[in-house]
């Protein structure tokens, strides 16, 4: 078969192959960063004498050319056996030094083929490698001149190892896009063949170089074998703790527990792993460097040599960590100093000094933090404005069960709240949508029992009033704690009240702070780690399974699932992991991950979508005659304002593309790849909550246009409202402090003695002390900063992604209307009727403000989770 174009031919295909070599992009190629060497502006690795080490990229290129090879596949064609026809291999030829479309990185080959009309048209080709020690990164693919025919496109961005590494030869497909059932004859087992490689055979350890998706639970967060205290559950394959499923990397088990996997190198399909230049694997090696490097030199010189203290004396030293800087011994510095995403992050003054960005919550005023305006404000336009709901039922009643955990039933009454509701009774308050809670008693109750083992915490129940002017007012906090007695004989509790003077304000301060700590470890666990990157890669490796990269849907959801299975995959090896960053920053410490396996249980998918999630809360009721099809209860509600005009935009821009493909209900029933798709995401991705009734059932047009939107609101949008103001609301320690370390002081103890004569220094021997601060900062500056190459939502990093115009038009379309809700964001936050627009703190709310530049902005919306 390889010899059909054996016969001279005057006709030639001529192709231009585009690529990138490896060590131009791969991150782990920086490990020799670490071994001495550095890079430099352009990011060229450098040795220690600031050499180009080893001239590998023009090794590597220069080879190329005369060791990879092709072989077109016809569209329109078949052998004998109804393939479509293979064509001869044929190799690149010399390397075109420039054109100007491509990036300063990339390289361009030629590449001609013979040609008759006997072959037809190409629809595929396959690729082969013949380098032992160079894999590349291919990009893309064009052939130009096929007699009577247009260009044809190949969007590539994948990785090739040496063909020897495959069972099958790597294969690309053109950017065209068909259903199943539309697919052309000739690449029909082509089609099948690559979801099949995809899938493997779920068996053996996955090795660098694979592109396979297959579903694990998560046992590779804990090290049993190390020490019984890095011990965690099996999360995910039981009712006791249910979880999404990861990607199965097939390690072998622990010696002590053989349910749990070593740790090891994390696995992540190799396509995952993109290797832009200073985008989420740069981000990604900073956060290494941090867990592996600079923390253990923090640690050293806080507890070892006891170079400065482990606690902030007085708020204006915790200022000190912005305005003046820390004092580091010069061997740390040094340290940090090559590492270029370090370096960007630890501002430093001279040799020894080490300062943080000023965080935007305090850039206009220093104290407009403790306001309670400024309190309530960030539940509806903070990091985490996705938990506050109203006040349905006076007092508060919990759903824990009685028979375990005795009466949780709030102590609350209506005197302590009408002293502070402006003459109103509970009653009409209630009645009236003015009141609110923040609930964290039902999530941190369970518990509270073994994180008070460490620590000093309290589950938290907050009530709010809707004042006149829009802004909520907090009139009350809840502290509780289990019984004496043990948790089954109900909760022993406290109400605080507000305060403005004397030791009263000091206590109210405190509760405050207790009630910020249960809400900066529910965001970072659930609403940030669970509800957008943890829920979101079952649907990642459901697609990759299923639905082909010819599929509509995989050419949708694509752009959305960029990254996220390697920051998932470095956040089980740094973050989440047993002993990791947040355990020894966050109150819940070793329970961290379990909490949020317990939140899973009550994950329903559809409420995920936003107009559903507000209505869930008591926040929206529906309302034809409102924008949106909804009436917000606050109409001063920054996330959801915002937010409904991006999702309606979403779901405007899904309906468009889903209706170019489904023209009935039928097109979908009979979608064999999307309904074997949606099978897999709801009995194996979320396979714990697969007896649920509200999945979606994928019978319909209206199914798959929500099912999509909510998928890509959770990868866009709402991981953008609860990330990306980390740093800029929690990098002052004061504002959203992780840990508490003290309950509220009893009259007659040292405690409240203390906090009478210096009320700073109780609040900062409540809260998280110094070397905690130093990681949470390092961390969440990280995690809050935008990559120069991020691609926002609107946007694809290859303007002719599909070879439907149809679908090109639609999404300039989502695109402008994105702009013109850029504009309008901009308008009410200029609008000083808007108290909660800007708040206290003077802080405009652009977290759902689409475009950004690169930095820490505290605005963006990326396509995906990719930090």
């Amino acid at each position: 078969m390889f010899g059909i174009f054996d016969r001279d031919h005057s006709q030639k295909i001529k192709g231009t192959v585009v690529l990138m070599p490896k060590n131009v992009l791969d991150f782990n190629a920086v490990t020799s960063v670490k071994q001495g060497g550095f890079l430099d502006a352009a990011g060229n690795v450098l040795d220690a004498a600031g050499s180009l080490v080893g001239g590998i990229i023009d090794g590597a290129t220069a080879f190329l050319g005369r060791n990879v090879s092709m072989r077109l596949i016809s569209a329109t064609k078949t052998d004998a056996n109804g393939k479509g026809l293979v064509g001869k291999e044929v190799f690149l030829e010399k390397h075109v030094p420039t054109l100007p479309t491509l990036g300063a990185r990339q390289d361009a080959f030629s590449i001609h083929f013979d040609w008759d009309a006997d072959f037809g048209i190409p629809g595929a080709f396959y690729i082969r490698n013949y380098m032992q020690a160079h894999e590349f990164f291919l990009v893309s693919v064009t052939f130009d001149d096929i007699p009577n025919h247009e260009s044809v496109e190949f969007v590539c961005n994948s990785w090739i190892y040496n063909f020897k590494n495959y069972k099958k030869d790597r294969i690309f497909f053109t950017n065209d896009t068909y259903l199943p059932s539309q697919t052309p004859a000739p690449l029909v087992y082509y089609r099948q063949e690559e979801l099949q490689n995809l899938r493997g055979d779920g068996t053996g350890q996955r090795k660098e170089w694979e592109r396979v998706y297959d579903y694990d639970v998560y046992n590779d967060l804990g090290d049993p074998d190390e020490d019984v205290k890095l011990a965690r559950p099996v999360l995910g394959g039981s009712s006791t703790h249910p979880y999404p499923r990861r990607v199965r990397s097939g390690r072998k088990p622990t010696k002590k527990d053989p349910k749990s996997e070593r740790p090891g190198v994390m696995y992540v399909p190799r396509d995952e792993n993109f290797g832009h230049l200073k985008s989420s694997d740069f981000l990604t090696y900073g956060i290494k460097s941090l867990s592996q490097d600079v923390l253990p030199l923090f640690k050293s010189v806080i507890f070892d040599l006891n170079f400065t203290p482990n606690e902030f004396d007085s708020f204006d030293e915790v200022r000190d960590l912005f305005e003046g800087g820390i004092e580091l011994p010069t061997h740390i510095l040094s340290k940090i100093s090559p590492l270029p995403v370090l370096k960007e992050i630890f501002r430093t003054d001279g040799e020894q000094v080490l300062k943080f960005p000023p965080p935007h919550v305090i850039r206009v005023s220093k104290s407009a933090w403790m306001t309670d305006e400024e309190f309530g404000r960030e539940m509806v336009a903070g990091v985490n404005p996705c938990v506050i709901r109203l006040l349905q039922e006076f007092p508060p009643k919990s759903t824990l069960d009685i028979a375990v955990y005795g009466d949780q039933t709030s102590i609350l009454k209506k005197e302590h709240l009408e002293i502070n509701l402006g003459g109103l009774t509970v009653e009409k308050a209630l009645n009236g949508q003015r009141l609110f809670i923040l609930d964290y008693h039902d999530a941190f109750m369970p518990f509270l029992e073994k994180i008070n083992k460490n620590a000093k915490a309290y589950a938290t129940r907050t009530i709010l009033f809707l004042k006149d002017d829009g802004t909520l007012k907090p009139v009350a906090i809840e502290l509780s704690l289990p019984h004496p007695n043990g948790v089954k004989y109900g909760a022993e509790s406290k109400v605080i009240l507000p305060a403005d003077q004397g030791v009263d304000s000091t206590i109210w301060l405190l509760a405050k702070a207790h009630v910020i700590v249960n809400d900066s470890c529910y965001h970072q666990l659930m609403s940030h780690w669970l509800n957008t990157h943890a829920v979101v890669e079952p649907f990642i490796i459901a697609t990759n399974r299923h639905l082909s990269v010819l599929h509509p849907i995989n050419k949708l959801l694509d752009p959305h699932f960029r990254d996220t299975i390697n920051i998932n995959g470095l956040a089980r090896n740094a973050l989440i992991n047993a002993d990791g960053i947040i355990e020894e920053t966050f109150l819940p410490g070793p329970n961290s991950v379990e909490m949020s396996s317990a939140a899973y249980k009550n994950w329903v998918f559809t409420d995920q979508a936003l107009p559903a999630d507000l209505i869930k809360r008591g926040l929206a009721v529906e309302d034809p005659s409102s924008p949106h099809g909804l009436r917000l209860v606050i109409e001063d509600y920054p996330y959801a304002v915002d937010g409904l005009e991006i999702w309606d935009a979403i779901k405007s821009w899904v309906q468009d593309y889903v209706s170019l493909y489904y023209p009935n209900d039928e097109a979908v029933q009979k979608d064999t790849e999307l309904q074997t798709w949606w099978k897999e995401v709801v009995e194996k991705g979320h396979g714990d909550l697969k007896d649920k009734p509200w999945w979606p059932k994928m019978q319909n047009i209206q199914d798959l246009i929500q099912s999509c939107s909510i998928i890509i609101w959770t990868a866009s949008a709402l991981h953008a409202a609860v990330n990306f103001g980390q740093y800029p609301y929690g990098g002052y320690i004061l504002n959203r402090p992780t840990l508490s370390r003290r309950w509220i002081p009893e009259k007659g103890t040292p405690n409240y003695d203390e906090m009478v004569k210096n009320p700073q220094k109780a609040y900062l021997r409540t809260i998280t002390p110094k070397y905690q601060t130093l990681i949470d900062l390092s961390v969440i500056e990280i995690l809050s900063r935008h990559a120069s190459d991020e691609i926002y939502l609107g946007e694809r990093d290859v303007k002719f992604w599909t070879s439907d115009s149809r679908a090109l038009q639609a999404f300039q379309k989502f695109g402008s209307k994105l702009a013109k809700i850029e504009g309008k964001i901009t308008e009410r936050n200029n609008d000083s009727d808007l108290k909660n627009r800007t708040g206290p703190v003077q802080l405009p709310y652009t977290l759902l403000h689409r475009s950004s530049e690169d930095g820490l902005t505290f605005r963006g919306i990326p396509n995906s989770i990719s930090i």
